[in-house]
């Protein structure tokens, strides 16, 4: 089976970076300044390994119990994987998550905010620090809404002595993504922040004409996910 899935991810990760840099192309930017995160969320080793041979070293995932499950091993066996949580924390696993991983784009209340500075003062790992926005102000989602953005950044900064360093946002699916791109890129550039988190299978070429450095590409390089696993 390993021998079949094997080409077919590396070929589907070369397309993707090849889109990426036509993207970049297009935007007049450079394709280095787009990190691509390979959305791992939900496959097992047997599928992320082909990936990570072609060349692939950072990846994101949804859940930290699932992430603290499988990627210690595989981090042992490939030196230099990078892993990005994307989705909600949960104050509870913030300890967890500061272990495993090197970025987390979900930051997005001031119980959560308090929870991480309390574990920065007790261990010297700094993953770098996403707030998500909730651009499209659903209620079922999580993240700040964009009106309490700058005012949660400086409470972030102030208050809680959190080094932010960019945004996150996933649009709503039945809009066009790319208000909600502009309206994050805009929230970022007045706050100073660099990293912009954003863009994914489906969207990611547009995102990077509105300044994505991070796209969050998971079907398009491992294939459809089971029903109600989310489609990144």
């Amino acid at each position: 089976m390993q021998q079949v899935a094997a080409p077919v991810a590396h070929e589907r990760l070369a397309a993707v970076r090849r889109e990426i840099e036509a993207a970049c192309r297009e935007a007049g930017r450079d394709p280095h300044a787009v990190e691509l995160i390979a959305v791992s969320k939900t496959f097992g080793a047997e599928a992320i390994e082909p990936v990570i041979a072609a060349g692939q070293r950072v990846f994101g995932e949804n859940r930290v119990q699932e992430a603290k499950a499988k990627w210690p091993a595989l981090r042992e066996k490939y030196p230099g994987i990078e892993l990005h949580l994307i989705g909600p924390l949960q104050s509870n696993k913030v300890r967890d998550a500061v272990q495993l991983f090197d970025a987390i784009h979900t930051v997005d209340r001031p119980s959560l905010c308090a929870a991480l500075a309390k574990e920065f003062a007790r261990q010297p790992r700094r993953p770098r620090l996403f707030v998500e926005v909730n651009t499209g102000a659903e209620p079922q989602k999580a993240g700040v809404l964009p009106e309490a953005a700058d005012d949660f950044l400086r409470a972030c900064r102030e208050e809680y002595g959190l080094a932010i360093e960019g945004l996150m946002c996933i649009p709503p699916q039945d809009e066009p993504p790319a208000p909600h791109f502009a309206l994050l890129a805009k929230i970022a550039a007045r706050n100073g922040l660099r990293f912009l988190s954003m863009g994914m299978s489906a969207d990611f070429a547009t995102a990077i004409r509105f300044g994505a450095t991070h796209v969050r590409v998971g079907t398009a390089i491992f294939g459809a996910r089971a029903a109600g696993r989310g489609n990144h």
